[in-house]
C-alpha cells in the first residue's frame, strides 16, 4: 500500500472513495438496502390485494380512515406502491448491484488491473446513483403523492400526474447517468487495462458479462433519457411530445420507452449470467463448457435484444406484419439463450460438485431462467399475447426472470466473493437455510401467478373482489401473499449472516473456493493497487493445464 494511500482520510478513503473496490462495496451495501425497501412495497401491495375489505392490524393504527376505505390504503395510494416497487427493483436494486457493485469490484480484479481507468468518474458514478432514489422516493413526501402511472409511465397520463411524477422522471435521468458513466469506465478498463497476457477469449465469464451489459448500456440509456427529457418538457414547459392534442404522438413514448427497457431486461439478466457461469465452474471444479460458445451467445443475445422492443406493443394496432417481425426475432432470443443453458449443464455434468450456498444460489438460477424463459415464449407469439398481456401471467413472467434470475445470480455472487470483499466467509449453514427458504417461498408466490394469469386476473387492480370474474381466484391472491411474506422474512437471514459474518465470520486466505480466475491470487480483501506484481497470464481460466484432468486448477498467473 502506498504511503499516500496510508495517509487519507476517512472521508477520502471510505467515502468520497476513487477506489473500484470501495465503490463496489458502497454500491453493494446501498443497492441490498433499497432491494428491502422495494420487498417492504410489494408486501403492502400484496396485503391488500389479499384482503381488500380488511386493514392490516399494525398499519390500522397509522392511516387515517379516511384511507382504510375498501383496505388498507386508498387506490391512489396504491398505484403509487406498485410504480415504486418496480422503479425502486429495476433501476435501484438489481441493476446497480450486479452491474455497479460486483463490476466495480470484480472486474479489474478479474483482468488484472490496479483499478478502474477513470477513478473520479467511478465515484461520480456512485454519487449520482443513490440521490436518484431519495428523489424518487421523496414523491411519497409531497401532496400529489409519489409517481403512480406504473414504471412504464405511459402518457398522457405520465405527462399531467402530480409533483411525484416529475421528482420520478427526474430520478431515472439521473441513474440513467450513474450508468452510463459506469459504462464507459468498464468499457475502457476491459479493452485498454487487461494484464500481459489476458486476451479478450481468456477473459472470464463475469468479465465478459459486464462488457456486453456496458455496450447494451451506452447506446440504450441515451434514448431513455432523451425520452424522459421529452417527458419533462411535456410536464413543464408545455412541449406537446406525447400528448395529442397539441399534435403529439402518445405511442412514440413507448417505442422510445421500449427500445431501452427490453434490453434493459439483458442488462439485469447477462450479469447474472457471467456470474452464474464463474461460480458453476469453480463448484464443479470444471472449465466452464463451449466457453467460445457462450461469448458468442451473450453477443446474441445482446443484439436480438435491440431489435424486438416491439412485443411489448401487439396491443397497440402495429402492423400485423410488423408484428410477425417482432415475434419472430423474440423467439430467435431462445437460441442463445438455450446454448448457455446447455453449456451450464455441460459444464456441471460429470463435475465434482461441491454444494455451497453460492453453487445452489446458482444452480436456482439456471432452473427459475429456465422457466421464465419458458414462459415468454407463449408472449413472444402475437395471438396469445393478446390474451396474457396485462395479467397475472405477464407479472409471473418478469419475476421468474429478474427474481428468480437476477437476484439468485446476486445471492451467489454475495456467497461467492464476500470472502474477496472482507476477508471472511459467511456462515454456510445459514446460508442454506437462506436459499431453501428463499427457493421454496419464491415458487410459491410466482408460479401461482401464471395460473391467475390464465384464469384472466387483471394487473394493477386494487381489488380483485369487485370483479364477480375473479372471486374464485381469491384463494389463490391469499397463498401468494402469505408466500410472499416468508419470502421477505427469509431476507432478514442473508441480513443477520451479512452484518454477523463481518466481525465474526471463519477467516480466509487468498483462495478460499480454490478457483482458476485470477482476482483469487490477490490478498483477501486485496490491498491498494490489488496486486503485489502486475500478473502475466499464461492460460485463460477455463483451459485445461493437462487435457482430460477436470480436477486440475493450478494459478493462471505468475509475478511478471
Amino acid at each position: 500500500m502506498s504511503e499516500s494511500h496510508q495517509k487519507q482520510s476517512f472521508l477520502r478513503k471510505y467515502i468520497f472513495s476513487v477506489d473500484h473496490k470501495t465503490i463496489g462495496i458502497q454500491f453493494l451495501f446501498t443497492t441490498l438496502f433499497f432491494f428491502l425497501v422495494g420487498g417492504a412495497l410489494a408486501l403492502l401491495l400484496r396485503w391488500q390485494l389479499a384482503y381488500p375489505g380488511k386493514p392490516m392490524p399494525v398499519l390500522g393504527q397509522v392511516f387515517p380512515e379516511s384511507m382504510m376505505v375498501g383496505g388498507i390504503m386508498l387506490p391512489e395510494f396504491y398505484n403509487a406502491l406498485f410504480t415504486m416497487h418496480a422503479s425502486v427493483m429495476i433501476f435501484f436494486a438489481i441493476i446497480p448491484l450486479l452491474v455497479g457493485a460486483f463490476g466495480n469490484f470484480v472486474v479489474p480484479l478479474q483482468i488484472g488491473a490496479p483499478d478502474m481507468a477513470f477513478p473520479r468518474l467511478n465515484m461520480l458514478s456512485y454519487w449520482f446513483f443513490w440521490p436518484s432514489a431519495i428523489v424518487a422516493l421523496s414523491g411519497f413526501f409531497v401532496q400529489s403523492g409519489a409517481a403512480a402511472t406504473g414504471w412504464t409511465a405511459y402518457p398522457p397520463l405520465s405527462a399531467i400526474e402530480g409533483t411525484g411524477q416529475t421528482l420520478w422522471v427526474v430520478a431515472v435521468i439521473m441513474v440513467g447517468a450513474s450508468s452510463l458513466m459506469g459504462a464507459i469506465n468498464y468499457l475502457t478498463t476491459i479493452l485498454n487495462m487487461r494484464a500481459p497476457g489476458m486476451g479478450l477469449f481468456r477473459m472470464p465469464m463475469t468479465v465478459w458479462a459486464i462488457f456486453i451489459t456496458s455496450v447494451i448500456t451506452l447506446l440504450a440509456t441515451p434514448v431513455l433519457t432523451s425520452a424522459m427529457i421529452m417527458l419533462l418538457f411535456d410536464r413543464t414547459m408545455g412541449t406537446h411530445f406525447f400528448l395529442s392534442e397539441g399534435g403529439g404522438h402518445v405511442l412514440l413514448w413507448q417505442h422510445l420507452f421500449w427500445f431501452y427497457s427490453h434490453p434493459a431486461v439483458y442488462i439485469m439478466i447477462l450479469p447474472g449470467m457471467g456470474i452464474v457461469s464463474d461460480v458453476i465452474s469453480t463448484f464443479s471444479r470444471k472449465p466452464i463448457f463451449g466457453y467460445h460458445a457462450m461469448v458468442y451467445a451473450i453477443m446474441g443475445i445482446a443484439f436480438l435484444g435491440f431489435i424486438v422492443w416491439g412485443h411489448h406493443m401487439f396491443q397497440s394496432g402495429m402492423n400485423p406484419t410488423v408484428g410477425t417481425t417482432f415475434m419472430l426475432s423474440t423467439m430467435l432470443i431462445a437460441v442463445p439463450s438455450a446454448i448457455k443453458t446447455f453449456n451450464w449443464l455441460g459444464t456441471m455434468w460429470r463435475g465434482t460438485l461441491r454444494f455451497t450456498s453460492a453453487m445452489l444460489n446458482a444452480i436456482a438460477f439456471v432452473s427459475m431462467f429456465v422457466i421464465g424463459g419458458l414462459s415468454g415464449i407463449f408472449m413472444a407469439s402475437t395471438a396469445v399475447d393478446m390474451y396474457f398481456h396485462d395479467t397475472y401471467f405477464i407479472v409471473g413472467h418478469i419475476h421468474y426472470v429478474l427474481f428468480g434470475g437476477s437476484m439468485f445470480a446476486a445471492f451467489a455472487g454475495v456467497y461467492y466473493w464476500f470472502p474477496k470483499m472482507f476477508g471472511r466467509k459467511l456462515n454456510e449453514p445459514l446460508g442454506k437455510i437462506h436459499f431453501a427458504l428463499t427457493f421454496i417461498a419464491f415458487n410459491c408466490t410466482f408460479f401461482p401467478m401464471h395460473i391467475l394469469g390464465i384464469g384472466g386476473h387483471m394487473r394493477r387492480i386494487y381489488d380483485p373482489m369487485q370483479y364477480t370474474h375473479l372471486q374464485h381466484l381469491q384463494p389463490i391472491n391469499v397463498f401468494i401473499t402469505l408466500s410472499a411474506f416468508v419470502l421477505g422474512v427469509s431476507q432478514l437471514i442473508l441480513l443477520v449472516n451479512f452484518v454477523k459474518s463481518l466481525k465474526w465470520g471463519e477467516k480466509v486466505g487468498k483462495n478460499p473456493w480454490e478457483s482458476n480466475t485470477l482476482e483469487w491470487q490477490a490478498p483477501s480483501p486485496p490491498g491498494h493497487g490489488n496486486f503485489e506484481t502486475t500478473p502475466t497470464v499464461y492460460r485463460g481460466p477455463y483451459e485445461y493445464s493437462e487435457p482430460g484432468r477436470s480436477s486440475d486448477f493450478h494459478p493462471q498467473s505468475e509475478a511478471a
